[in-house]
């Protein structure tokens, strides 16, 4: 059972510790808020909780002390400062640590256990002394014995006239009552006293106002007036400061379907016998009534703490309603549910082929109907694996706080764009190249305060990390508003390391795409962070092998800005094919804004101007048939297909227009991954191969002078697709 469920302890464990995280950074932002503490708090009890069903009683000793200090915190007694946030951060690592050492069933070295406990040591300097528990299982008492001066119990009780009929005491109850507490105060009730004549003396008209000290419960004392239960109203309201601790209970109970009078029960505000009577009462109204404003009306319990019990009813609910609404999937099936939505567009595809040339309408008809069901499917396959980037930016946050202080700088990140959602396998592939993107900008983007102050800016730096669609892409930057990308530098380093010819002058363009040589730094020592010449180069090539681009905007003094772009998946596409001698090709929908005749075009071409006048506008055009240098009979007329990317339209000639096609992407073999402007291919319905153009790489590539793709001097490359799709096949 262990075995089953640690796994999922883990990952909930660190997404509460996600959450810690992100509130001690709030924290530390001069937001602490009763609202961020409670957060803190809840958190760290959860944790604590789990851990405690598993038997993790490391995990719970440390996590006890951690909870303590936030309760300090909560309650007042403690303030929140930089130094605690910097301690707090650092137990929460050392929290995870111990949680992965748990579930892995490893040992802790000693070294971090001495960690461990100078961090505890730290923390109690700062909020107090802590008493770390001897049992981790232990149960701590839901109440603790008023401290001196503190209010008083109320208690009311109006005897029945047959109390003493029954054989009652009304005194024995007062008497009881001091074995376990102090009556500070006692007012005796004569006002249902009857006249002379009408008094009985074996009936009992008195009662009692008492104000009482004790450290027992509510249930302790209702027990005192347990046998004469039926013959008095009995009233026990909590002395003020109770309030606020049964708020704080019901706030700290677990989430669980409960009822509001089970909820108050559980918290000790009221006893089963109070619930019980109050039920009844509910039930013999004619009208229906809340149960929470019966309770408060017969004075059993403060309006505060009813809605605190509605609020965590309320609270219950949602979280309930939430968790229905999601499951855990292991990614693995969802890998083989979109392998299978793969095949299964191809065959579909191949079922609509057959269909057309049969010629058999019922046919067509059915095979158009399952088409439109394959790509409802596909649609909603994908989706299982779109996923927000809001949380890969908020690891940052960490980052670059730590990062900063480690270089004495000061520096803030903002993020814009988080719900954008992009495919979960790119988004665990693109968090490392970011991370270095992100460290580069803090390590050589951002100057130092006195230089910034020099340079008339504020002191704080600010990192940006912003996320949004364009064009079927995803568009990720990363900028800074630092010193912007040192020119002269990079390429006094890229003559001296022979990477540009001496008295060369190339533009700013090429000389910003430098930092992307292997080994290339212009740091002039090493730090923690960077300096090595390791990095940039892994970063692009991590890019395009998702088959993206990066792109680089630097201005002198203004700051710095890294624009990755990558598809929206790596799975299936909507696609537009054509074809191009004997050869088709997938164009990404998204990026396709409309097809014209080609006329203009080819006598453009004719005349060796590769552009044409769309509507009054010059587009650049490219023909494929000759980028791709390939042979085989031309068609009767050419079409322009414009696409978008990267923010600039380009015309591409084609032979011939298939139109819309699903597209499942199959990866090239490793021979051809460095073949620029092919993203991958497809299996089209008759069989039959078709190339995917990476348009982004493309455009690049045709904008740096239109050159052909292939290095006829380059042995591990070639000069005809045709070979590349041979080699598919």
């Amino acid at each position: 059972m262990s075995s089953e469920v640690l796994p999922i302890f883990r990952l909930e464990a660190h997404e509460l510790s996600d959450a810690i995280e992100a509130a001690l950074l709030k924290c530390e932002s001069g937001v602490a808020d009763s609202e961020t503490i409670n957060t803190l708090f809840r958190a760290m009890h959860t944790i604590k909780g789990s851990a405690g069903l598993f038997g993790l009683d490391d995990v719970v000793a440390f996590a006890h002390v951690l909870e303590t200090a936030l309760v300090r915190l909560r309650d007042g007694t403690a303030a929140m400062s930089p130094d605690l946030v910097s301690n707090l951060l650092a137990c929460r690592d050392h929290l995870d640590s111990l949680i992965e050492c748990a579930v892995g069933e490893s040992v802790l070295s000693p070294a971090a256990r001495e960690v461990g406990k100078q961090l505890l040591a730290d923390l109690q300097a700062h909020v107090g002394t802590i008493a770390v528990r001897a049992d981790t299982k232990a149960v701590t008492p839901a109440h603790a014995a008023p401290a001196a001066g503190s209010e008083c119990w109320h208690i009311s009780v109006r005897y029945m006239p047959d109390t003493l009929r029954n054989g009652m005491d009304p005194l024995a109850a007062l008497m009881f009552l001091s074995t376990f507490g102090e009556i500070r105060a006692l007012e005796v009730l004569d006002d249902a006293l009857p006249t002379y004549e009408e008094f009985d003396p074996e009936a009992c008209y008195l009662g009692f106002e008492c104000r009482f000290a004790t450290g027992a419960d509510r249930a302790r004392i209702e027990s005192t007036f347990e046998f004469v239960r039926d013959d008095s109203i009995l009233t026990i309201l909590p002395p003020c400061s109770r309030v606020a601790d049964y708020v704080k209970l019901i706030q700290e109970l677990p989430e669980s379907e409960a009822r509001l009078g089970e909820i108050l029960v559980k918290c000790g505000s009221i006893t089963q016998i109070e619930l019980d009577a109050a039920l009844a009462e509910q039930r013999r109204a004619a009208t229906v009534r809340p149960l929470g404003e019966i309770l408060v009306e017969r004075q059993v319990v403060a309006p505060v703490v009813v809605e605190a019990a509605v609020d965590k009813q309320r609270a219950t609910a949602e979280a309930r309603s939430r968790d229905q609404r999601t499951i855990r999937v292991d990614s693995e099936k969802i890998e083989l549910l979109l392998n299978l939505v793969g095949e299964l567009v191809v065959e579909g595809a191949q079922a609509k082929h057959l269909a057309q040339r049969t010629q058999n309408p019922p046919m067509q008809e059915s095979a158009a109907r399952l088409s439109r069901l394959v790509e409802q499917v596909r649609d909603h396959s994908l989706k299982l694996r779109m996923m927000p980037i809001g949380a890969t930016f908020a690891r940052f946050s960490r980052i670059v706080r730590d990062s900063a202080r480690e270089l004495g700088k000061q520096i803030a990140l903002e993020t814009r764009g988080d719900e954008t959602e992009l495919d979960k396998t790119l988004i665990e592939q693109i968090t490392d190249p970011l991370t270095h993107l992100v460290r580069n900008s803090i390590d050589h983007g951002i100057e130092a305060a006195d230089v910034r102050a020099a340079r008339g800016k504020s002191a704080q730096g600010v990192i940006r990390l912003n996320a949004y669609h364009d064009s079927g892409s995803v568009v990720i930057e990363i900028s800074d508003d630092g010193g912007g990308l040192d020119r002269a530098r990079i390429l006094s380093k890229a003559v001296e390391r022979g990477l540009v010819a001496a008295g060369a002058s190339p533009s700013d363009r090429e000389i910003d795409a430098l930092i992307f040589a292997p080994g290339f730094s212009t740091a002039s020592q090493v730090t923690n962070l960077s300096g090595r010449g390791v990095g940039m180069d892994v970063v692009k090539r991590n890019v395009m092998n998702l088959r993206g681009s990066i792109d680089i905007e630097s201005t002198p003094g203004a700051g710095t800005t890294m624009r990755i772009r990558l598809p929206l998946t790596l799975a299936i596409i909507d696609g537009f094919l054509v074809r191009v001698a004997n050869s088709s090709f997938v164009l990404p929908l998204g990026m396709v804004e409309e097809c014209v005749e080609a006329e203009q075009a080819e006598k453009m071409f004719a005349e060796g101007r590769r552009f044409i006048d769309l509507r009054g506008q010059v587009l650049p055009c490219v023909r494929l048939r000759e980028h791709f240098s390939l042979h085989g009979r031309a068609g009767r007329r050419e079409s322009v297909v414009v696409v978008k990317a990267m923010g600039q339209r380009v015309g591409l000639l084609v032979e011939e227009l298939l139109g819309e096609y699903q597209t499942v992407i199959k990866p090239l073999a490793s021979v051809f991954q460095n073949v620029r402007g092919l993203g991958g291919s497809t299996i089209l319905a008759d069989g039959a191969i078709a190339l995917i153009l990476d348009l982004p790489a493309l455009l690049q590539h045709c904008k740096a002078g239109f050159q052909p793709p292939f290095s006829h001097t380059s042995p591990s490359s070639t000069s005809d697709v045709r070979r590349v799709v041979a080699a598919v096949h």
